[in-house]
């Protein structure tokens, strides 16, 4: 009798393989035996596989069954190949169709009872599928939505072994007491799963115009932000504004943002097309901040980011170690994450808001205000940030608490609301993607120094930038400083519709680029 097969996914952080799932009967005592590299999880499949066949009302024949996941050299881990196991050895006994079961890619755990329970990871695994060129999945019911949300993909949703076996041909039936679903829609599973989201609107931010400005300026070059200022004074306010000043993600952005969730356990219920947001404590280890984990590895709070904003308030009181993980991640746009056997790769181009307060009594440079703070304290505070980390934040600012006859004004005068903001910004996005056609470049953030100044030809020059010449002859401002601060002036430009930056341009990035303490 031939060997059964069928396919499963191995996840290496959003990286899928497919792997071939093999049975094989022979007459011996009866066992499964599981060969493949599987991890202790997988391992252990051997024992659920049996006695959810058997308690589903498809047992496994009592003879010896070998099953062997191939590529051999690639490491798997989970209960992810559950199903896939099941099935394969169903078909090796001849209780369902080979052919069926040889089309459809299966991902699942099994309970004892012959249930099909949710795993994590089934939308990036199931677009691992989709791009080796598999169009039919059969996943958990629980699942179905998630998986659906990837085009171009039959997803079969089951509930039980059993239905999945009869799907596959087989004639059982489902014993009492263990009821299947229908599998959910594919309707429920397109749609938008922005519908009732609330976007905290720019117009709520009453004066600090400096702050609305510079935060219109990180929104149209995708720029990294840092927020000094004194309590109460509205940083954190900014920061959460910032995301629906954003453009939507477009699908491709979208899906590896809903995969991102998917790997952290946070199934998604549709396909959102808003920048995610993410805003870990200040108690979060290296490990919470970019991923990890010794038998799966998750994404961190950065790679959650990806295509949106990273808010770190109360940035000082992050341990210094946890902060300079960020550094590698800002300027490549990618987390690598080694292990003994395995490298994991995870996106993490987002937005950095960094927020913190002047000291640690955070009433220093306010006025009518005492700071019990010594020079030594506030330098050793704000000296958590390391320089090199500042030094890849392009605006740097002082934001301070707003008094009451600003908050007047504040009341007569209209304010820019976040639909507002968004055009601007969209317009100055459009802009910046026109200028770089036939580069792999949208954003002006994104555009490599040397680029600028060489081929791409965007070096303003001449007296425009004569500032800026003088602040690196000075030794104020880096040469990685100098390319931001330009980067920042073409944003500056396509806001006001320019064809190129000015001295005008250039003078006020270069003052964005320095944080202004009172």
């Amino acid at each position: 009798m031939p060997v059964a097969r069928t396919r499963s996914v191995a996840l290496l952080g959003l990286a899928g393989s497919i792997v071939d799932v093999e049975a094989d009967l022979s007459s011996q005592l009866p066992n499964v035996v599981i060969i493949g590299l599987p991890d202790a999880a997988l391992a252990e499949a051997r024992d659920r596989v049996r006695s959810a066949a058997t308690n589903a009302g498809c047992p496994l024949p009592n003879r010896r069954l070998t099953v062997n996941l191939s590529p051999a050299s690639l490491p798997k881990h989970g209960s992810g190949f559950d199903l896939a196991i099941a099935i394969a050895c169903l078909a090796a006994s001849g209780g369902v169709d080979r052919a069926s079961v040889e089309s459809v890619v299966h991902l699942g755990e099994l309970g004892l009872d012959g249930r099909v329970r949710p795993i994590d990871g089934v939308l990036p695994a199931v677009l691992a599928a989709a791009r080796a060129g598999h169009r039919t999945v059969m996943v958990p019911a629980a699942n179905a939505d998630e998986a659906s949300l990837v085009p171009d993909v039959r997803v079969i949703g089951v509930a039980t072994l059993t239905e999945a076996a009869v799907w596959h041909g087989g004639r059982y039936e489902v014993p009492e007491g263990l009821l299947g679903g229908d599998p959910p829609s594919v309707a429920a599973a397109e749609a938008d799963d922005d519908a009732g989201l609330t976007v905290p609107d720019l117009a709520d931010v009453a004066g600090n115009e400096a702050a609305v400005r510079a935060l219109l300026v990180a929104a149209a070059g995708g720029h990294h932000l840092f927020l000094e200022g004194p309590p109460g004074a509205g940083k954190t306010m900014l920061a959460s504004r910032l995301p629906g000043l954003l453009p939507d993600l477009d699908t491709d952005a979208a899906l590896e943002v809903a995969s991102l969730n998917s790997l952290s356990g946070r199934a998604p219920k549709g396909l959102s097309r808003r920048p995610p947001f993410e805003a870990p404590h200040h108690t979060s280890s290296a490990a919470a901040m970019v991923g990890g984990g010794s038998r799966v590895i998750r994404p961190g709070a950065a790679p959650r980011a990806s295509h949106g904003v990273l808010f770190l308030d109360e940035a000082p009181e992050f341990p210094s170690s946890v902060l300079d993980v960020l550094r590698q991640p800002l300027e490549s746009g990618t987390i690598s994450i080694h292990r003994a056997n395995a490298v994991a790769t995870f996106p993490a181009r987002f937005q950095l808001v960094l927020a913190a307060n002047p000291c640690p009594c955070g009433q220093h440079g306010v006025r009518d205000a005492d700071c019990t703070c010594a020079p030594s304290v506030r330098r050793r505070y704000l000296g958590r940030i390391s320089g090199p980390l500042l030094d890849r934040v392009d605006l740097r600012l002082w934001v301070p608490r707003i008094t009451a006859a600003e908050l007047r004004m504040a009341g007569e005068r209209r304010t820019m609301t976040t639909a507002e903001a968004r055009a601007a910004v969209l317009r100055a996005r459009a802009a910046a993607a026109e200028r770089l056609i036939g580069t792999p470049w949208r954003v002006n953030a994104d555009m490599p120094g040397p680029w600028i100044r060489g081929a791409g030809g965007l070096h303003p020059g001449g007296t425009a930038t004569a500032a800026l010449d003088r602040a690196l002859e000075r030794g104020s401002v880096t040469m990685r400083g100098y390319d931001r601060v330009i980067k920042a002036a073409w944003t500056l430009a396509d806001l006001e519709g320019a064809g190129r930056p000015g001295a005008d341009h250039v003078g006020e990035a270069l003052f964005l680029r320095k944080a202004v303490a009172q």
